[in-house]
């Protein structure tokens, strides 16, 4: 059985209690919270109340997002970085996620890893003295600052990140990027959302992003395929961010025949 999770933008509008309840009636390994929803993360519950109701379902809290722009390096995102961590130390999360400036600045591959490694290197310290992993997620677009996984790659040995930098393999964001190498040893979650509509890969932007079918434009299913194959062995966690899903009535049964659909592919 692949091993599939829920990123809370899967369903933004649902109360993190029947989110929960929502991944585990899905068979779901684990699940994403972020901090960048309308309503307040974990609606303002205690990070302690939220760490005893993921245990309580047998769920694991892989990652709480996000350090935004985190290689935008500076005094006051060291003081946002800490402020997560300490949240998510509290709620029992896994790991923090941490996504790029998407601005047009630094975006040659020299300034990027410029930026990156300067705020990797800063963040090393923090991490380790809180216990958490990092998901860092390089984006497809052509105005973000770490679009390339090779730059990333390059970064996590170059700061000594081995161990507590992993990548996300957000399948939306390798197409927007080109494809390109994978890193199975360095991926520690992967993003799955599908595009139906036939448009260009440059035209391509979050709200484009539903549920994987049988229409996926964007190569989910071989891109897992190769993932698996190569040795990863992770979670597959939805993240799709169009409104369409967001309204479903019963996002449940929607996704049960989406990973239906993914994991016949994967198996065939």
């Amino acid at each position: 059985m692949l091993p599939f999770a829920l990123n809370h933008m899967t369903a933004p509008n649902m109360a993190w209690q029947p989110f929960l309840d929502l991944a585990k009636g899905l068979g779901c390994v684990g699940v994403e919270f972020r901090n960048d929803l309308k309503s307040p993360l974990f609606g303002g519950a205690d990070p302690a109340e939220v760490k005893a109701a993921v245990a309580a379902r047998g769920l694991r809290f892989l990652a709480l997002a996000e350090v935004k722009m985190f290689n935008d390096w500076s005094d006051t995102k060291q003081a946002e970085a800490e402020a997560l961590m300490k949240i998510a130390v509290a709620a029992g999360a896994e790991s923090v996620s941490l996504i790029p400036r998407n601005d047009g600045v630094a975006t040659d591959r020299k300034d990027s890893f410029k930026v990156t490694e300067t705020a990797l290197r800063a963040l090393l310290p923090m991490l380790k003295a809180h216990g958490l992993k990092a998901m860092v997620e390089p984006l497809g677009f052509g105005v973000c600052s770490l679009r390339y996984k090779d730059v990333l790659a390059e970064v996590i040995h170059a700061v000594g990140g081995v161990g507590t930098y992993f990548m996300v393999h957000d399948t939306f964001h390798h197409a927007l990027a080109g494809f390109g190498p994978i890193y199975p040893e360095l991926t520690g979650i992967v993003h799955v959302s599908g595009v139906t509509d036939a448009i260009y890969l440059d035209d391509m932007r979050d709200p484009h992003r539903v549920l994987v079918g049988a229409d996926d434009v964007l190569g989910n299913v071989a891109q897992i395929r190769a993932l698996r194959a190569a040795g990863y062995t992770g979670a597959i966690s939805y993240e799709p961010f169009a409104p369409s899903v967001h309204a479903l009535a019963d996002p449940a049964a929607a996704l049960k025949a989406s990973m239906e659909f993914i994991r016949k592919g994967v198996d065939a």
